[in-house]
């Protein structure tokens, strides 16, 4: 009460609102919240597939506790008001099904909302790492979200009761900021992880708070599928999302900051994403995201773990994002419009209004558009056609889809470019369908080193891309030199195609692309 009555007191008087911003740390603008993620390199079993007892794994467990219990307590000093940790990151990984066994606790999904494993702690057997989780919330007041394994016994009639008569989840745990325990997840989509079990439907999880409304709960793999994170948000229109994961990089298409904020891009909604830091893996990438701002953090270089904190406005289902980015993008257009022209750069490079299609690519670009090659990107046989020359046109078509790409490069680097198109069935470490156009800087000056992984450029392309989608998941992806990101200045549909395009990249490009997820052909 104190606090909100200092609140009011601040719009009459400055000293208070000094007062104010000095006791709480941090002075949250109306309609905003303060949000944290944790990036946690955990400390490792060095001997995943042995079995020990519980009191062992309760010491391993412990570590990685203490050190959530300092980030929590961090945070906290920084007016967060809500922290997600990453997944696996109190247990770790690569264990064997029975050999996880003594690191899982026990969790009552029936009882989420109404038990406090703080303040009643005696209530059920097993349910040391849920208790302490509860009681970081209930001592710094902030809703906590982290990922553990659970147990859950089984009978033997369950047609689907596994031989050693239990399940075990990977389980994503919400606390409230008073430690009662909100809603639990368990993983839907599991990346080859054989110590655990598919819950029989899928869990669509989700918790309310007094500062941002629902937020929606799913976990690594699952944001590549429409079970359960695309009907979950489709469902109960969820516009904020909490996110723990264990993301190995993949690029050009799949590095975790990357696709994070792409799918924030895609369905309107703040992303609170927190994944593990494990470099021999690949495995770093976490962040902030809103659909046009992000707080990321990537680092290969170095061990540790980081906190983020940042205050990102609460979007509501009438949010006016999508109106408002629409009306930055059609200035940015036009102002894009006059730069193009400005350079005496062809018509067709820039997407006029009226248009029917946007930019078409000329009959002319097409039959000088140079050969097509083949190279494998992201395991799967794309078809590309090379970006070469201070500016173009180009097409490139694979099965029902095209891919079109006008461009104008500010000076020439030594550096090959190429556009890539793909409209198949991905295979490998998993199976799901892909539509892809993807302009990309390939690893070297040959035609087979395209589709390699790259980390740096210096080329800074004004481009724009666009193609005949099929499906209306499309996620725009735009990364440039350093793992960094950059927003495009238009995007959208528009006569059965979607188009991105950048007038002048923050930095050098790597990937710019409409990465399209067409589910129903999974």
């Amino acid at each position: 009460m104190m606090a909100l009555t200092m609140v009011a007191l601040c719009w009459k008087l400055p000293i208070c609102f000094l007062f104010y911003q000095v006791v709480s740390g941090r002075v949250r603008r109306e309609g905003h919240y303060v949000a944290a993620v944790y990036e946690h390199e955990s400390i490792l079993s060095p001997s995943p597939a042995a079995l020990v007892e519980r009191r062992s794994a309760l010491e391993l467990m412990g570590r990685n506790l203490d050190i959530y219990e300092q980030q929590v307590l961090a945070a906290a000093r920084q007016g967060a008001q809500i922290i997600v940790f990453p997944e696996d990151g109190i247990h770790g990984f690569n264990f064997t099904r029975s050999s996880i066994y003594p690191y899982l606790d026990f969790v009552p999904y029936s009882h989420s909302g109404k038990w406090n494993p703080c303040r009643e702690p005696y209530l059920f057997n097993d349910t040391e790492v849920i208790q302490r989780l509860s009681c970081m919330a209930l001592k710094n007041r902030l809703f906590l979200v982290a990922n553990l394994g659970t147990k859950q016994p089984c009978e033997r009639r369950d047609p689907r009761c596994p031989s050693d008569g239990r399940y075990q989840f990977n389980t994503n745990v919400a606390f409230a900021a008073d430690g009662t325990l909100l809603a639990t997840y368990r993983k839907h989509n599991l990346y080859f992880e054989f110590a655990f079990d598919t819950p029989p439907e899928p869990d669509y999880a989700f918790f309310d708070t007094p500062f941002a409304g629902k937020f929606g709960m799913f976990t690594c793999f699952d944001i590549l599928f429409f079970e359960p994170a695309v009907n979950l948000i489709r469902l109960y229109n969820l516009k904020q999302i909490v996110y723990p994961t264990a993301w190995m990089n993949q690029l050009p298409l799949l590095s975790a900051v990357e696709f994070q904020q792409a799918f924030a891009t895609a369905f309107n909604v703040n992303i609170l994403a927190a994944n593990i830091h494990h470099l021999t893996l690949g495995m770093t990438g976490s962040g902030i995201y809103t659909p046009v701002k992000s707080f990321i953090y990537h680092n290969m270089e170095s061990y540790g773990g980081k906190l983020i904190v940042a205050e990102i406005p609460v979007i509501t289902p009438d949010y006016k994002t999508n109106s408002e980015i629409n009306g930055r993008f059609r200035e940015n257009l036009r102002d894009s419009c006059r730069t193009f022209t400005s350079t005496s750069l062809d018509d067709e490079v820039c997407f006029k209004e009226q248009e029917e299609i946007p930019g078409r690519v000329s009959e002319k670009a097409k039959e000088q558009s140079p050969p097509p090659f083949y190279a494998e990107m992201m395991y799967d046989n794309f078809t590309f056609v090379p970006v070469l020359g201070e500016k173009g046109e180009l097409q490139v078509c694979a099965n029902t889809l095209c891919c079109y790409l006008n461009y104008r490069r500010a000076v020439l680097t030594d550096e090959l470019y190429a556009l890539g198109v793909f409209d198949g069935l991905h295979t490998v470490h998993g199976t799901y369908y892909v539509q892809a156009c993807a302009l990309v800087k390939c690893g070297g000056l040959s035609f087979s080193t395209c589709g390699q992984e790259v980390t740096d450029a210096t080329a800074l392309i004004d481009f724009q891309l666009w193609g005949n989608m099929s499906t209306p998941y499309i996620f725009p992806l735009l990364l440039t030199s350093g793992i960094t990101l950059d927003f495009a200045d238009h995007m959208g549909w528009k006569n059965n195609y979607y188009f991105l395009s950048k007038n002048r990249t923050s930095s050098g490009l790597l990937t710019a692309a409409l990465y399209g997820r067409w589910y129903e052909k999974d």
